[in-house]
């Protein structure tokens, strides 16, 4: 096996499940509340409904419609009669945390992993949910040291 300058060895690395991180919603929570946020963005009325992110997301409302109803137990969206959705104070705090990683890590897989942008793109959705906050916080202290964002 070839050796990785700085690399922890076969010996030292230690392999673990990825846990879900501690108090935190599930990766599917996460891009529930981030594609919330997206739609609401992108159109001029800012309303999102289920089917809107069943769409999106490429599920079935069935599964959107668990999804919200778990979110909304949370206290972190607010579903009304006509099927808005809207993001209580701490849903809307979450949910542009959660982009805000997203949008990093892109910027770092692109600008300096040298990835193409819809690589970048696409890793950067699966990896935000999984990164711990000392790791997030080195890679945008990266980001800014070296004027990159």
């Amino acid at each position: 096996m070839e050796k990785i300058k700085s690399a922890p060895s076969a010996m030292d690395a230690v392999p673990e499940a990825v846990q879900k991180k501690s108090g935190q919603l599930a990766e599917s929570g996460e891009n529930y509340l981030e594609t919330i946020l997206v739609i609401k963005e992108r159109r001029s009325n800012g309303r999102v409904r289920a089917v809107d992110i069943a769409n999106e997301l490429k599920l079935s409302k069935p599964s959107v419609s668990r999804g919200l109803s778990l979110l909304k137990e949370k206290d972190l969206i607010q579903i009304g009669i006509a099927g808005d959705i809207e993001f209580t104070p701490e849903g809307r705090k979450l949910a542009e945390s959660i982009f805000k990683r997203h949008q990093y890590l892109t910027v770092f897989f692109k600008s300096v992993a040298g990835v193409p942008s819809d690589v970048a793109e696409s890793d950067a959705c699966r990896v935000e949910h999984i990164l711990s906050e000392k790791t997030m916080n080195g890679i945008i202290r990266y980001l800014n040291e070296h004027n990159l964002v």
